[in-house]
């Protein structure tokens, strides 16, 4: 299993300018062979900051999700807003063990 976590900033009223874009990109991505799960929120002191969250069962999920067309477009429309900071990691686990399930 792989998890992606960080953030990406876009200038001020950025956020809300590519909320219909990342919506897209969230519901198509989900559906994506290999995602365990994918989701971006607004961070609640900074709105314009973006945190990002992902699983994917491979290298080889994220790379096709990595060059697909929903990617490609929100790439477009992070890139017309200006991005200002960001930061992503990519983790890789061996072991996972359930914390809480309701």
């Amino acid at each position: 299993m792989f998890r992606v976590a960080g953030y990406i900033e876009l200038k001020p009223g950025g956020f809300e300018r590519v909320r219909a874009a990342g919506i897209t990109m969230v519901e198509t991505t989900l559906a994506e062979e290999g995602c365990i799960d994918y989701s971006f929120a607004s961070d609640i002191i900074n709105p314009d900051l973006i945190r990002i969250s992902e699983g994917w069962a491979s290298e080889e999920a994220m790379a096709t999700h990595s060059a697909s067309d929903h990617m490609k477009a929100f790439n477009r429309a992070i890139g017309a807003e200006g991005l200002v900071a960001g930061d992503l990691k990519l983790y890789s686990a061996t072991e996972v063990k359930q914390l809480l399930k309701v």
